[in-house]
């Protein structure tokens, strides 16, 4: 575990950033390469700037004011040092989301199908993504009370909170919860599904997961019902995603009765 790879002079590189960075690349090849084929492959590189920017602008926000502004309200000039760690991937998917719904509008595309083309490609960059929650030590377990769990070294924010506790491997489960994602949507791809179905298995896939996960947890202030704001989201979006998915199958399953009677 380590949190400063080198330094360049006063610059310190951290594994965080670096391995985000590999994150991202692997999402954009896996994206290119599932839209292999299809008239949206050639968007995949111009849409990747929207998402990137909607994406890490929607992290950042979101993790100061839903997870740590308890410590930003005091440190405001820390915000923008993203590269220091920092973003929750819940903002990440409503940022990039919301920047995808403005490029198929812009370029006359339909959002559901650029949906499940990219569905499985974001899932394997979260997998990525959490070995650099794990090397940069946040993301955290709440303690163990056992010995059983992580001990995270000086100079992470969970020593800092537990010292030297065991803590719950909350974002290395959540890792593996996405590989295991991924492999499901890529099988899922092979059938015939609605239209944006695939990405609407993603989100309740995903959301479900994270909300027990949360129970784990160890980073994140606690609201009503002792839920997270990590669980509140969560719950949000597999009750939109579970709707969502009963209209499409609905939909589809009328026009197919249409056409059987015509």
């Amino acid at each position: 575990m380590k949190v400063v790879l080198f330094t360049i002079g006063d610059f310190q590189v951290h594994s965080y950033g670096v391995v985000v960075a590999l994150a991202v690349l692997l999402a954009w090849g896996m994206a290119l390469y599932l839209a292999e084929g299809t008239s949206y492959r050639e968007h995949i590189p111009n849409m990747a700037f929207y998402l990137i920017v909607g994406a890490l602008v929607f992290a950042r926000v979101w993790h100061v004011f839903f997870f740590q502004w308890g410590y930003y309200s005091k440190h405001l000039h820390e915000i923008p040092y993203i590269w220091h760690g920092g973003i929750a991937i819940q903002g990440a998917l409503v940022g990039g989301a919301a920047a995808m719904v403005y490029y198929t509008r812009k370029h006359g595309l339909s959002f559901w199908k650029m949906a499940d083309i990219v569905a499985p490609a974001v899932v394997l960059g979260q997998a990525v993504g959490r070995i650099a929650c794990f090397l940069n030590g946040d993301a955290y377990g709440a303690p163990t009370g056992r010995g059983f769990g992580i001990v995270y070294p000086e100079g992470t924010m969970a020593y800092d909170r537990y010292g030297a506790e065991p803590l719950w491997p909350a974002e290395i489960w959540e890792g593996q919860w996405d590989l295991i994602i991924f492999v499901l949507l890529i099988l899922l791809k092979a059938r015939k599904l609605p239209t944006g179905a695939l990405f609407l298995t993603y989100g309740i896939l995903y959301s479900t997961g994270r909300f027990l996960l949360e129970f784990l947890r160890g980073d994140s202030p606690r609201y009503l019902f002792d839920w997270t704001a990590g669980q509140w989201t969560s719950f949000c979006a597999v009750a939109v995603s579970l709707a969502m998915l009963a209209v499409l199958t609905l939909r589809e399953r009328r026009l197919s009765a249409s056409k059987r009677a015509g």
